[in-house]
């Protein structure tokens, strides 16, 4: 898998001319090799809906300015020269040509309206959606078969198919396929469901007519995200490539939220983010250095490849200063590579999401969720991200945030895991029982919310240990719960009253009575339960007390975790791989300040390094031969004890590899 790619862009409009006039085959595949670049994806078709390739069947499709039509057939024979890998990108569901053209093949809504995929984006644009029950999926598959035979079956190292998103289409071709199937097309919801069917359908249709066409070729159909879903469909992925640009509409949280789920499928990953400042077309831009780096050298952490987006300027010709910057990360990834080779990233947590479907015009994580995962990196757990059909037995502890809906089967899976040995953490509804009825997981009764809007945990010597022994407010409702089999391990005190009528005191909530309240948190056994959203308090919030608290609960259910972390280093990421055959281990050390200083987005620009960070990591008993740190080349001087070593690194200026033998 090639770990140094670039995703390069060409969406370019039929009103501009002297399309790549200044483009050199030559001088483009060389400045690609001298910024390291081993993989670049070049376009075959655009969402403009013109053609990069002297078409064989369609050849009034080549963009109409275009000073050569072999563009993509000069790119890869230059690149192929410098063994350079070339996947080809062509677009699926968004297409400004066949809009205009062909009206009949968009996707409407039950007023015959066309569907903006982008309803924030106001005309003009490329994001009205084609639908692929029209004659256009037909318009589609000529199209591969053109591409196939136009370019040459031995020029193709794989296929990038891009825009894969359920839509909830109510033109006459998804009716009747929703009729004949059983789906009320009436219903938005049952639309959309039949939609991630339906393109299901058309993924392994075309996985198949490219496997007969040229067998083996790399094939990945591109949705922006990853995750549940995709499982039904996995078959038809030869990888993953996990798009994610913070600048855009998925923000920093995106990409380990997905990556930590996406490596778990069984397939190789490459994460995606781009050089451009903002988003996708910020033509004329460049992504910070500090945050380039610190976005790449996390797709090393947490197991992935590496491709920045880039896009073509229409005459063809590369921007030096671009492939400067990337081959400054790109240097980086090439030395380190050999040391990377068969390391597998270790987790021993596991958190269950609570996402089941995924709502691309939302495109938004559940609160809970991305505060655990900010929470458990914060405090160096090493953790994978699961849902409810994966194997728990693989971990030794499993997270559960607040909001999973109950199902019963997903329950006694969760009671069989216990009962073997498993340990739980879970808070509020999470896999919550119904009302009045004891969970025989977490040894409570609920009683639905709590009395109050808001209210106080108050720490002790099991829970909170290190915390001030004074009532710690907590910013929102929780549940009302009483122990039956489990014991309380965390008591809450009771405000005056809530701020509601006639009742309120002071800026805020009213001050603590003193009075104890419900259960703050219960355990049962190896089951910690907390009545209050705390992740999503975290998520919120980010009260220091919530995250000692969880620390706290953790280190009762696993004493012994793969890395030890100094605490007071929140931003500092700390990444366990192992290779089991040669008997390696290998910690990423990644540190970068994520700052708001700008109205639209949130980015990096400075890198503060840390001095004299001592880190602990768990290797058993094993003897250790030496410890190095990759990067600056230093060995490290260790002290091992008690199935650890104690690991001093100097100085950390952002991101290092320490190499245990």
């Amino acid at each position: 898998m090639r770990k140094r790619q670039v995703h390069l862009d060409f969406h370019t409009s039929p009103y501009i001319t002297d399309v790549a006039s200044q483009f050199n085959a030559k001088t483009f595949a060389k400045m690609l090799t001298d910024a390291h670049v081993n993989s670049v994806t070049c376009f075959a078709r655009d969402h403009h809906g013109y053609l990069w390739y002297p078409s064989k069947r369609h050849p009034k499709l080549v963009h109409p300015h275009a000073k050569i039509n072999d563009l993509l057939i000069q790119q890869i024979d230059a690149c192929h020269a410098l063994d350079i890998k070339v996947p080809i990108y062509t677009t699926v569901q968004w297409d400004e040509y066949c809009e205009i053209n062909h009206p009949e093949w968009l996707c409407r809504d039950p007023e015959g309206n066309k569907i903006n995929a982008q309803p924030a984006v106001k005309p003009p644009h490329f994001y009205y959606s084609m639908c692929l029950n029209s004659n256009y999926r037909h318009y589609f598959f000529d199209h591969l078969a053109d591409l196939i035979e136009s370019v040459g079956k031995e020029r193709i190292d794989g296929l990038f198919l891009d825009i894969f998103f359920p839509v909830a289409c109510d033109c006459i071709h998804c009716q009747k396929e929703m009729q004949r199937l059983g789906f009320d097309h009436t219903n938005k919801d049952e639309r959309l469901q039949y939609s991630l069917l339906m393109l299901d359908q058309f993924k392994h249709e075309v996985h198949e007519f490219v496997e007969q066409n040229i067998p083996g070729t790399p094939l990945f159909f591109n949705g922006s995200h990853i995750g549940p879903e995709i499982k039904r469909s996995l078959k038809d992925y030869d990888h993953l490539e996990i798009e994610s640009l913070p600048g855009g509409i998925w923000g920093f949280d995106n990409f380990p939220l997905v990556a930590r789920y996406a490596r778990t499928l069984g397939l190789n990953m490459i994460g995606m983010t781009g050089k451009f400042h903002t988003y996708w077309g910020d033509m004329h831009s460049f992504k910070n250095p500090f945050a380039l780096q610190y976005e790449v050298f996390q797709m090393l952490s947490f197991g992935a490849g590496c491709s920045i987006g880039d896009q073509l300027h229409p005459n063809g010709a590369l921007s030096p200063a671009t492939y400067n910057l990337i081959g400054s990360v790109y240097k980086v990834v090439e030395d380190l590579e050999s040391h990377l080779d068969h390391m597998v990233p270790q987790s021993e947590i596991a958190i269950i999401t609570p996402e089941h479907h995924w709502d691309p015009q939302v495109g938004k994580f559940d609160d809970s969720l991305i505060g655990c995962n900010r929470l458990l990196d914060e405090l160096g757990y090493q953790f994978d991200i699961i849902d409810d059909q994966s194997d728990f037995s693989k971990y030794h502890l499993l997270v559960l945030p607040d909001d999973i809906v109950y199902d019963p089967n997903v329950h006694q899976k969760l009671m069989e895991y216990v009962q073997n040995g498993g340990k739980i953490l879970t808070s509020f509804q999470a896999e919550q029982v119904p009302e009045m009825v004891e969970d025989q997981l977490t040894g409570n009764e609920t009683h639905g919310y709590s009395f109050w809007d808001r209210d106080y945990i108050l720490p002790n010597d099991q829970i909170g240990k290190n915390l001030p022994k004074e009532e710690h407010v907590m910013y929102e409702q929780g549940m009302r719960v009483l122990p039956v089999s489990s014991q309380e391990i965390l008591q809450t005190r009771e405000p005056y009253f809530n701020r509601e009528g006639k009742y309120f005191s002071s800026h805020q909530h009213a001050p603590s009575t003193g009075h104890p309240g419900e259960p703050g948190a219960t355990r049962k056994g190896n089951v910690i339960y907390f009545s209050h959203p705390i992740f999503k308090i975290y998520n919120d919030y980010a009260p220091q007390w919530i995250k000692q608290i969880v620390h706290d609960a953790i280190n009762l259910l696993l004493p012994n975790p793969l890395i030890k972390k100094p605490l007071e280093y929140p931003s500092l990421s700390v990444q366990y791989h192992k290779d089991a055959v040669n008997n390696r281990i290998n910690v990423h050390l990644l540190d970068y300040q994520i700052k708001k200083n700008a109205t639209h987005l949130y980015t990096i620009d400075e890198c503060i390094p840390l001095h004299d960070l001592l880190v602990s990591v768990k290797v058993d008993s094993q003897p250790i031969n030496h410890v190095k740190a990759l990067r600056s080349g230093q060995e490290l001087t260790f002290n091992q004890h008690d199935n650890y070593i104690d690991i001093e690194l100097p100085v950390l200026k952002g991101y290092e590899v320490i190499s245990i033998s």
